[in-house]
């Protein structure tokens, strides 16, 4: 059985985060979503917030493989938090070229680090491509439409939570 380690913000979760966690789950039987958690940022979601949106739109997309996740925090080197929930392969997903360089600084440090975790790059679908998660925050923050760039779920939740921040 091979568990893959799929980190980020995931504030809020993109369908760009939805297609590589799809193909995540083409390679490894197992995938754990990991939230960082940064003591200076303070997110738009909480943490249990984005796990059940992450869980919601993975069941509403992929019901059959909704159980083959789970969704954890960290808040220390990605390499040690993939170690201790025993995965072999660390997911990143890449948008672009600038993603490119940026990862693979990372894969190498990490490889460095971890030589038995393996770093696994998987492209975004062209149309998750321009899509951040920094984007849909700002583009919905100024009530711009984010429909095509969230999951169902998320966009309902988005929608809540700029109509009512204290939500």
């Amino acid at each position: 059985m091979t568990t893959a380690f799929y980190p980020g913000s995931f504030d809020p979760m993109t369908n760009g985060h939805l297609d590589v966690l799809v193909q995540a789950l083409n390679v490894a039987s197992k995938v754990i979503v990991a939230i960082g958690i940064h003591p200076g940022k303070k997110p738009l979601f909480s943490f249990e917030e984005r796990a059940a949106l992450i869980n919601r739109s993975l069941a509403d997309a992929l019901p059959r493989k909704a159980a083959d996740i789970s969704v954890v925090s960290f808040d220390n080197l990605v390499v040690d938090a993939a170690r201790k929930h025993g995965a072999s392969l660390l997911v990143r997903g890449l948008r672009d070229g600038t993603d490119l360089d940026y990862e693979m600084q990372m894969a190498g440090m990490n490889r460095q680090m971890a030589p038995d975790i393996q770093t696994l790059f998987l492209p975004a679908g062209t149309a998750s491509r321009p899509i951040t998660a920094t984007l849909v925050r700002q583009i919905a923050s100024m009530g711009g439409d984010v429909s095509a760039f969230v999951p169902p779920a998320v966009l309902e939740a988005l929608t809540g939570k700029l109509k009512d921040p204290a939500k």
